[in-house]
């Protein structure tokens, strides 16, 4: 029998936009945890040693992300001995919600079409990564599925040798009819942004009705069989942080994984601390209601720390980018939908792809064009408030 989502939803019906993102709360002083056993602090009721408990990090090796017989290009490792296997492609900047979070209230300028990549440049530079190492690559927008061919560039990465894991990031608006489709071209994993339970709310956070469909959506992946479905939550203070345990509720019966967000800060979306809900909050507030959770041995390269509890289906995890950062782990690179390589989220720094594949570079100055930028990358970002006052573009432009 199908369980619906909205079986485990009890909410308020009362949401009064203008209550939301209050400026009056009182936030201590940030401290950046450099070793495994530190924590951001932040003042107000926390519990400290639940997250000294379960606070971990860890370190990337070659030997661990790769079996011993697999070649791999030195172009993916950079001047820290990290190696990156992990490719996220942004197909479009165009998405058919407004998120808050993502873009300006006055939207952004979108790259002239004949700017974007196409989709032979797409698969091109796809098989360059995954040739030289790469087995996992993320398909990002702007929202992914409003991209015309999407199924097309879902079947040809799939079938690129030495690729294990094709994944996408989507707002769920359109993905439950196109799910059935991209399960058939390979797709193999789906992470779905949902960031209230609260229709009112989801309308507010996101300029756009549709709260129902991404519902759906989530539905349709649990009955076409993806275990787990990942559901991306922004925890935003004043926003959705009352959310938070609701959004534990949804892993009892079903196999979906909950991760939680901390707000972070890009260019137009008003990043301010007082907004921030930290992990080491977010950890207190789900261990008081759910005494049972436990953490998990985490992959050296997840960027989420990840927690079970008994008698629940699913599991929760928390990706704390701006109070206890992964840089150390780090694996991921980025291509952009206009054809820029970006080697971290947060840092500024891109190089254009697009420009020399346009001008009839061959695969060994690619290489070394993309080897070139990935040695420079940094040991870690610059910390949060740095971060907010560093020039970055829109997450939209990037790619979740």
């Amino acid at each position: 029998m199908r369980r619906y989502l909205s079986k485990f939803i009890h909410c308020p019906i009362g949401f009064n936009p203008s209550n939301s993102f209050p400026l009056n709360c009182e936030m201590g002083s940030y401290c950046a945890a450099r070793s495994t056993n530190s924590q951001a602090s932040f003042s107000g009721n926390m519990n400290e040693y639940a997250t000294r408990a379960f606070a971990t990090t860890s370190c990337a090796s070659l030997s661990e992300d790769q079996p011993k017989d697999y070649s791999v290009s030195d172009m993916l490792v950079d001047s820290f001995g990290r190696l990156h296997t992990y490719l996220r492609i942004s197909l479009t900047e165009r998405c058919n919600l407004r998120c808050q979070y993502c873009m300006p209230a006055d939207g952004v300028e979108l790259t002239p079409s004949p700017q974007l990549l196409t989709k032979a440049e797409i698969l091109r530079l796809a098989n360059l990564f995954v040739s030289s190492g790469v087995n996992k690559i993320r398909l990002t927008g702007g929202e992914p599925t409003v991209r015309k061919d999407i199924e097309d560039i879902c079947l040809e990465l799939s079938n690129l040798k030495g690729l294990r894991t094709l994944s996408m990031t989507t707002n769920g608006i359109a993905l439950a009819r196109k799910l059935p489709k991209l399960k058939e071209c390979g797709l193999t994993s789906v992470n779905i942004s949902l960031d209230t339970l609260v229709p009112a709310k989801f309308e507010f956070m996101t300029r756009r009705k549709g709260h129902e469909k991404v519902l759906d959506s989530i539905n349709a992946a649990i009955d076409l069989g993806y275990n787990p479905v990942k559901v991306n939550c922004v925890v935003m203070r004043g926003f959705n942080d009352d959310e938070i345990c609701d959004f534990v509720e949804l892993t009892r019966e079903k196999p979906i994984n909950i991760r939680f967000i901390e707000f972070m800060p890009f260019d137009g979306n008003v990043w301010n601390v007082k907004k921030l809900v930290p992990y080491s909050e977010m950890l207190d507030t789900v261990m008081k209601q759910f005494t049972s959770l436990k953490r998990v041995q985490d992959h050296p390269t997840d960027t989420a720390k990840n927690f079970t509890i008994d008698g629940h289906e699913g599991r929760v995890s928390f990706i704390t980018s701006m109070t206890e950062h992964f840089c150390a782990g780090c694996n991921r690179l980025r291509l952009l939908a206009d054809g820029n390589f970006k080697v971290c989220l947060f840092g500024p720094s891109e190089i254009s792809l697009r420009d020399p594949l346009r001008h009839g570079a061959e695969d060994h100055e690619l290489r070394e064009i993309i080897g070139a930028a990935v040695k420079k990358k940094k040991a870690s970002h610059a910390g949060m408030f740095d971060i907010a006052k560093t020039a970055n573009r829109p997450m939209i432009h990037i790619g979740g």
